[in-house]
């Protein structure tokens, strides 16, 4: 069966919030950390929680890149 790129992706909904108490120096790593994880806040802090290995969009992007480098150079 051919997969279309029209096809739906499953957006998991989360229902139950947890409130977490964090210094402002806290809070501005979180931040940065999320911003360079290109995930959202919940979705980074839900991934850590469970242990789940952290794939960064910046080193996708630069595998991208060296790829696309490496093809020019043949």
């Amino acid at each position: 069966m051919k997969s279309s790129a029209k096809e739906k992706t499953t957006i998991l909904r989360r229902g139950k919030p947890i409130e977490v108490w964090v210094t402002d120096e806290e809070k501005a790593a979180i931040t940065n950390e999320v911003r360079e994880a290109g995930m959202s806040p919940s979705g980074y802090l839900c991934t850590i929680g469970m242990s789940t290995p952290i794939r960064s969009v910046v080193d996708l992007t630069t595998v991208g890149d060296l790829a696309k480098a490496r093809t020019r150079l043949m």
